[in-house]
């Protein structure tokens, strides 16, 4: 017995110990739900039989109602359209703000850290806020773009069939820039100022230093970036919920609230299950590419 208390308190055993026991929480909390998930896209399922396990097998007939159905192609184009938005934006403008803080000018930790707030807050708060900046009547961004003559009338963002996906686009750029900023800056501090100095005595420019050297060395810290953007992306829904609702006629809706709406509004569990189970497949391939991108960096 001495030589097990040993053995967990400082040992091999330990170290299992501290594996094990997350380990066992993901299983039970997020592994089973997910397989549970899973089968449940491939049952016929209903409001009776939510709550069993065993359900009359259907094999891929949810997948090909979903195929069937009109608004599939429109909300996948949707979903292409805002992940890709989403993560460019998110993207170029945390690269630039790292660039322009890693100059260290006085008060630019402090500045870089009230760029967080925009992190921090929950995502049904940030749509209630950009429901008053994005409203068509007085919103602060109509206001601004007629003050700089970009629009000769105003634009009902929420509403509009035309705007409705970008509004949802424009706030999730605000809402996941900081994010980018905060990874991209630890990785433009790992760069040796060596480097730059270097490059400076042989006459580069700044931009040729940026091309040159920022960039190249920032390959490994841009994939992983980029990878966890797509996966946050894939999983954005309180935006859609407190915004837009998916409207309005589909608009800018997207596949992970329509499997919501499926699930919980129309009660076909098992559509809004395989809708799912697609979302799941693009965010582990998602996942396996920023492990990919991460497994070159030196660990201490």
């Amino acid at each position: 017995m001495r030589r097990i208390k040993s053995s967990i308190v400082d040992g091999v055993g330990f170290d299992l110990l501290l594996v094990g026991i997350p380990l066992v929480f993901l299983i039970l909390f997020s592994g089973l739900p997910l397989l549970y998930n899973v089968l449940m896209s491939f049952q016929e399922v209903d409001l009776f039989s939510l709550g069993d396990v065993f359900r009359p097998f259907v094999g891929l007939d949810n997948y090909r109602a979903l195929l069937a159905q009109p608004e599939f192609w429109p909300i996948m184009w949707n979903t292409v359209i805002f992940v890709t938005c989403s993560i460019g934006g998110q993207f170029l403008l945390g690269f630039a703000l790292a660039v322009f803080f890693n100059t260290g000018f006085r008060g630019s930790t402090f500045i870089r850290g009230l760029f967080l707030v925009s992190w921090v807050m929950p995502g049904l708060v940030v749509g209630a806020t950009w429901n008053w900046i994005l409203a068509g009547d007085f919103g602060v961004l109509n206001y601004i773009l007629d003050s700089l003559g970009l629009i000769s009338k105003n634009i009902f963002w929420r509403s509009d069939i035309d705007y409705s996906l970008w509004a949802v686009v424009i706030t999730n750029i605000w809402l996941g820039t900081a994010f980018n900023m905060i990874l991209l800056s630890v990785g433009l501090a790992g760069i040796p100022k060596d480097l730059y100095e270097a490059a400076s005595l042989d006459g580069a420019t700044a931009f040729q230093q940026f091309w040159t050297i920022t960039v190249p060395m920032m390959r490994s810290t841009t994939g992983a970036v980029i990878c966890l953007g797509l996966i946050f992306t894939l999983q954005q829904f309180d935006l859609f919920a407190a915004i837009t609702s998916g409207g309005p006629a589909n608009s800018s809706n997207v596949a992970q609230y329509w499997a919501w709406e499926l699930s919980f509004r129309q009660y076909d569990f098992a559509r809004g299950a395989a809708i799912s189970t697609i979302m799941i497949a693009f965010v582990m391939i998602a996942s396996v590419f920023y492990v990919r991108s991460t497994r070159h960096e030196v660990r201490g």
